[in-house]
């Protein structure tokens, strides 16, 4: 199997780049190094942005202007990916006027393409950053949208079914707050929500089965990271193995002219895909990973992101871009070895950014190491 891989990144008026470029080598991973506050973590944020989305901060796109800038900005990579080589842009135009808002423009080769889905037959990308860390102890939303993300980078068309489904609640919320709301526009309302909101449950529970799988064969490899098990916790989620999507659409729609009184008096809908959670155990010890130890957490969250990673090489038969923000600082020796050894078995291009380049002793040597400073990026 084969990776997909940036040879030249290049940044203008980017966060705190006014002009960047990175020329790289396809064997072995990239390492940035620089003071917290240097401009590492900008560089693979500009990777994240040949995702689907809006990259690993969810930054707006004004706010990724150069502060000297005209307020454009604009990123491109040549790539050797999944249709061979190709080159990839995306950014905004200054602005028109004050109350303009910027529109991102993506294009594939200098021809404009619809959105950022369009790069997803190109190359995909997984990240884990410290914004992470505290998943499994955080709100269920935020496991929804790491859930999503995951869903998100083997199926580039989820996240315009979950912004379908957003918009159809706040459109059933809206007319429940009328108290003369008219039943046959929340009919045609529900029915929508009803078929987007299985699709989303649908998307959601497959891709979690499959990475369970990958997870269970995986089991035997990288000990220094603890297995970890996977489940989805939700009632729609629970009948889609045993029943037809048709079945599960009537009864939510059922389930939502029933509660359209209470939902109406709570000022959302209480019920549904939205309010799913991702459960997360350490199979090891048979607890929650809301209970294990800070480092296995830590540990946990790299065993989910190595194991999707290698189940969207097995998909698509090629690595995906891996962005892995300050993740080895936080890991002893052994667990350190462990992580880069179960990189290379994957094979996948792989930027990885820390403050202090000790840490990287043991891959250095065929590294592609970068320092970064204030703006400026060289290699080391």
């Amino acid at each position: 199997m084969a990776s997909a891989f940036i040879q030249r990144l290049t940044l203008t008026n980017f966060r705190s780049y006014h002009a960047a470029q990175l020329r790289l080598d396809r064997a072995g991973p990239i390492v940035l190094t620089g003071a917290n506050g240097a401009g590492k973590t900008n560089l693979i944020e500009a990777v994240s942005l040949f995702a689907p989305g809006r990259g690993l901060r969810r930054a707006a796109m004004e706010e990724l202007a150069f502060s000297e800038g005209d307020g454009a900005w604009a990123i491109s990579a040549e790539i050797e990916g999944m249709l061979g080589l190709a080159t990839l842009g995306t950014g905004i135009d200054p602005p028109a006027g004050e109350d303009s808002a910027p529109i991102r423009k993506c294009r594939i080769d200098r021809e404009d393409v619809g959105s950022a889905t369009a790069f997803a037959d190109h190359l995909r990308i997984v990240w884990l950053t410290p914004a992470m860390d505290p998943l499994f102890n955080g709100p269920a939303s935020e496991r929804r949208r790491f859930l999503d993300r995951l869903v998100l980078a083997v199926d580039a068309q989820h996240s315009r079914r979950v912004a379908a489904l957003e918009r159809s609640l706040r459109s059933r919320n809206r007319l429940l707050e009328e108290s003369q709301g008219d039943s046959h526009w929340l009919d045609a309302v529900e029915h929508e929500t009803a078929e987007v909101a299985v699709a989303v449950a649908a998307g959601r529970a497959e891709t979690v089965k499959r990475l369970s799988a990958a997870l269970d064969s995986s089991r035997g490899s990288a000990r220094e990271f603890p297995h970890a098990e996977v489940t989805l916790q939700g009632w729609m989620e629970q009948l889609l193995p045993d029943h037809n999507a048709i079945e599960i659409e009537d009864r939510y729609r059922a389930l939502l002219r029933d509660n359209r009184v209470r939902d109406a008096a709570a000022g959302r809908t209480l019920d549904g895909p939205h309010l799913s959670d991702l459960i997360v155990t350490h199979a090891g010890k048979g607890i929650p990973a809301s209970e294990a130890s800070t480092g296995e957490q830590k540990a946990l969250l790299i065993r989910l992101v190595l194991a999707h990673a290698d189940l969207i090489k097995q998909m698509t038969g090629y690595a995906p871009l891996l962005l892995l923000d300050e993740v080895v600082a936080h890991l002893d020796p052994a667990r350190r070895s462990a992580l880069y050894d179960a990189l290379s078995l994957l094979g996948a291009q792989v930027w990885m950014t820390g403050a202090d380049p000790a840490a990287f002793g043991d891959i250095v040597g065929r590294a592609q190491v970068f320092s970064v400073r204030s703006g400026a990026v060289e290699q080391a």
